[in-house]
């Protein structure tokens, strides 16, 4: 058993190592997993959580390491969650991005890890909540989290970060394919990468014609701004910080922060809890209760709805 006050108070001072295994305890979904959490809520709410998501290739760890270098030229430090698809045949995951950002491995100030989605759906892998609030604990300034490659409808990056970012890339498809995908409706800062190619200054019109096309905003709302960026050579990196810090600014000073927050709570708290009442009901398989609804259905004595009421009610009050 790990001494958890121990970890965090060296997580705290900056140790990676320390940092590495309570997040490993999160991963493990490790029996510890309470006492880490109780622990590490009175140390959170520091971070500023920024998703970076988009389809493969578009330049998603490269922009993720160039973001990293300029908050360090801030002397911010910065927590990388790196999240990588899981072979379906191994369950293993080949961490690519941590190697893309290899630059960074010797600098104290910055922490990277990287996470198997392990099978879970959305563009991330399913601790990533309390992951990111290891890396808020320990103090990182800024939380970085990059999503796998996504596609049209893995949008779950939105409701873990405080700024979404979408990156797209010049030939990744025409107006039409960028209206219909759904990761083009959760951003809140929109990155064109590999602008030196050609079809850049195009594919960020027809960005631009798109999110004009979608729902009315009035005066003081925010309006994704569109940045080009070549983050291979670092060039309109500091115009992507910038567009960030306005968002943040803006949704701090209407109380969007404090709202999306609170709309994060809730669902993480919902989903422990839909968690733990789907591992009871597993638990019950072979139990004569359920035995006995099933029965009832298969004779026309109940519908499957009244079956889980029933269910639901018999394990809530055990």
């Amino acid at each position: 058993m790990q001494d958890v006050s121990s970890l965090v108070a060296q997580a705290r001072e900056g140790r990676p190592r320390a940092v590495a295994r309570l997040i490993s305890l999160v991963e493990g979904a490790s029996p510890q997993l309470r006492e880490v959490m109780a622990a590490l809520a009175p140390l959170t709410g520091g971070a500023y959580v920024v998703g970076l998501t988009g389809s493969p290739g578009v330049g998603k760890s490269t922009c993720t390491s160039a973001l990293v270098s300029a908050y360090r030229r801030q002397g911010r430090r910065v927590g990388v969650l790196a999240v990588d698809p899981s072979s379906p045949f191994s369950g293993g995951a080949l961490l690519g991005d941590r190697v893309r950002m290899s630059e960074h491995a010797s600098d104290p100030g910055v922490y990277i890890r990287s996470m198997a989605t392990r099978g879970h759906l959305g563009g991330l892998a399913r601790s990533a909540p309390q992951a990111i609030r290891v890396l808020d604990a320990a103090g990182c300034d800024v939380v970085l989290v990059e999503t796998v490659g996504v596609g049209q409808s893995e949008v779950e990056i939105a409701s873990q970060a405080d700024t979404s970012v979408v990156l797209l890339a010049p030939g990744m498809g025409d107006g039409i394919q960028a209206a219909k995908a759904g990761i083009l409706e959760i951003g809140d800062v929109y990155v064109v990468n590999k602008a030196d190619r050609d079809g850049a200054d195009a594919t960020a019109r027809e960005l631009n014609h798109m999110l004009g096309l979608g729902e009315a905003r009035g005066p003081g709302d925010w309006r994704p701004p569109i940045v080009k960026t070549v983050a291979a050579r670092g060039e309109g990196v500091d115009e992507l910080v910038e567009a960030l810090e306005k968002h943040r600014a803006w949704t701090e000073e209407r109380g969007v922060l404090a709202g999306r927050r609170r709309a994060r709570a809730a669902r993480e708290v919902e989903t422990i809890a839909v968690t733990a009442l789907r591992e009871r009901i597993g638990d019950l398989r072979g139990d004569r209760r359920l035995s006995a609804l099933a029965e009832r259905i298969v004779a026309g004595e109940l519908d499957p709805y009244g079956a889980a009421d029933e269910l639901v009610t018999g394990i809530t009050e055990d």
